[in-house]
């Protein structure tokens, strides 16, 4: 099949340009025998999209791909009104993944949801990302994205620390984001150490990190935390599963269902009665500090790996459902 992926242009991930794992989906469906092309929106807000119309009218008109696939709700908008300004009989089907963004504000959610509904086909990676939807799609997949597993090599916990350099009698915590990102919650997690009084735990983050870095330090750390707010279905988690590291997060999204029951999995209480947002209350610094305290004493590693290929959340398991999503349509 001719597939087109329909993305935002992302200035800060050189060279494609793409969220990687937008690439990375992608890639494993060429992998898989497709023709697989991208289509960047380019330009700023709203008018972007809008803008973007009539530019990816006339590559459908040229290249005639079977299948759209648009990425994130306001792209699936652009991709929709382009694939309907044909006549029918040129129509490629059009597919939209709903990867969390859409529902965070009440005008994107709007305008997301409700040209879902004129899509072919509608992915969300996590199930509570349909139920926040305005407008929910009917014909649709909860499918979350996948990781690409031998980008994820195991290093042997401590031959990565020496590649590293790390001192062998501290602990080490690798914090799933930016500490400058509010949503990743860093505050939480440094309040708990805070009250543990540990003074042997340093807390490294991913900024600036490529996938190589992040995999040899998800090896080498005691730890993976991920104090989130909100999430869709967190890439850097599963790929810190891929590498047997224990973690530490909160209940929200799907992350309960991605740990299961494994051991060295920790999961923080959730206030809220539903799981589409983590805030705090008076008790959660303390349990967050004693599930620290459990993490950092486990002192082995997991059987994350095996529990993601269990899943099928390796990029081929991946691909290859979007392949039979494709062939249905």
């Amino acid at each position: 099949m001719r597939i087109l992926e329909v993305s935002r242009y992302k200035p800060q991930f050189e060279p494609k340009h793409l969220l990687p794992f937008v690439w990375e989906q992608g890639e494993a469906l060429r992998e898989l025998g497709h023709e697989v092309a991208y289509h960047l929106i380019e330009g700023k807000g709203m008018a972007a999209y809008l803008t973007g119309i009539a530019a990816l009218r006339r590559r459908l008109a040229v290249e005639r791909p079977d299948v759209v696939h648009a990425h994130f709700g306001l792209s699936g908008m652009t991709a929709v009104m382009a694939v309907h300004s044909m006549p029918k009989s040129q129509r490629p089907k059009c597919v939209i993944t709903f990867h969390n963004g859409e529902t965070l504000t009440r005008s994107v959610n709007f305008c997301s949801s409700l040209f879902s509904l004129a899509a072919d086909h509608v992915v969300y990676v996590a199930e509570h990302i349909r139920m926040l939807s305005y407008f929910k799609a009917r014909r649709y997949t909860i499918l979350p994205c996948g990781v690409p597993m031998d980008e994820l090599p195991v290093t042997d916990y401590v031959q990565a620390r020496q590649e590293l350099g790390m001192q062998p009698e501290k602990k080490y915590i690798l914090f799933g984001g930016n500490f400058a990102n509010k949503r990743k919650n860093a505050d939480l997690l440094f309040a708990a150490l805070q009250l543990l009084g540990r003074d042997n735990v340093e807390v490294l983050e991913m900024k600036g990190l490529s996938r190589a870095e992040c995999a040899l330090r998800m090896c080498a750390c005691d730890l993976f935390a991920l104090p989130t707010h909100s999430e869709g279905s967190p890439q850097a988690l599963k790929e810190a599963m891929a590498c047997n590291c224990p973690i530490v997060a909160t209940d929200v999204a799907d992350i309960a269902f991605l740990l299961g029951q494994e051991q060295g999995h920790f999961l923080l209480r959730n206030p809220r009665p539903t799981k589409e947002r983590w805030d705090a209350d008076e008790h959660s610094t303390a349990e967050m500090a004693d599930l620290l305290q459990q993490a950092l004493t486990f002192g082995r590693r997991t059987k994350g790996r095996e529990r993601i290929l269990q899943l099928g959340l390796d990029n081929n398991a991946i691909a290859q459902r979007l392949t039979e999503i494709y062939r249905q349509l």
